[in-house]
């Protein structure tokens, strides 16, 4: 027998046909997935961009180069340095400054020193952690906010089921359907960002490792110049 009912269900008329709070919901969705993804190939150039330079500038430093000729190169160019060159270069201004004043402690000039370089990095940190708050965000909140969408259908779909006398699949699925759209969007914004927020995490941990064990191996070495005046 023909029951003769032929609904689409395509994914355009499912979004289209959903309620108008269920559409509000996969609007957020959509727009916060956008934005995650905007962060993450941000994200990606910039982390790729400062692991390079960190190791073109630690072969520079370590080959033996002369600081002061590093960091009038550096000075020379303050538009396309990198995090570690601007620590190394905070920091040895610094020493320099006071290196050139009468009596000046050797201590003082190393603690100084250290202490501009602990400033620089902080900024330098904050730039390459900047909009990984939004992926966690994004990450731990866009599952519930697509379930909410999908309970609100819900809800929706048995409320009008409540005037029709013969209650069949046919008459539920639609309006199933369209609110677990909602989910699979959630799903959709999460699951991207909480894997970039995690490889980002790492990637940035790493080079903080590297900016902080530069900053103590440059520490001796501008103690063993301070010592020599």
């Amino acid at each position: 027998m023909d029951i003769g009912i032929s609904q689409d269900l395509s994914m355009l008329a499912l979004v289209s046909s959903a309620s108008l709070a269920v559409k509000f919901v996969m609007a957020v969705l959509l727009i916060a997935s956008l934005m995650s993804w905007w962060f993450i190939f941000q994200k990606l150039f910039q982390i790729a961009r400062a692991t390079k330079k960190v190791q073109a500038f630690e072969q520079a430093f370590w080959n033996g180069a002369d600081l002061n000729q590093l960091y009038q190169g550096i000075a020379r160019d303050p538009n396309h340095t990198s995090e570690m060159e601007r620590i190394f270069e905070a920091g040895f201004r610094e020493f320099m400054k006071l290196k050139n004043q009468p009596g000046a402690d050797a201590s003082a000039m190393t603690e100084s020193a250290r202490r501009a370089m602990r400033a620089s990095y902080q900024r330098e940190m904050d730039g390459l952690e900047s909009h990984l708050s939004f992926l966690a965000t994004v990450g731990s909140v866009s599952v519930y906010v697509g379930l909410f969408g999908t309970v609100w259908g819900i809800m929706n779909a048995f409320r009008s089921l409540a005037n029709v006398a013969q209650t069949t699949l046919a008459n539920i699925a639609p309006g199933i359907a369209e609110t677990l759209v909602a989910t699979a969007m959630g799903l959709f914004a999460a699951i991207p960002a909480v894997i970039a927020y995690n490889h980002f995490t790492h990637d940035i941990d790493r080079l903080a490792n590297r900016y902080e064990s530069f900053m103590e191996e440059f520490s001796n070495i501008l103690q063993r110049q301070a010592h020599k005046k």
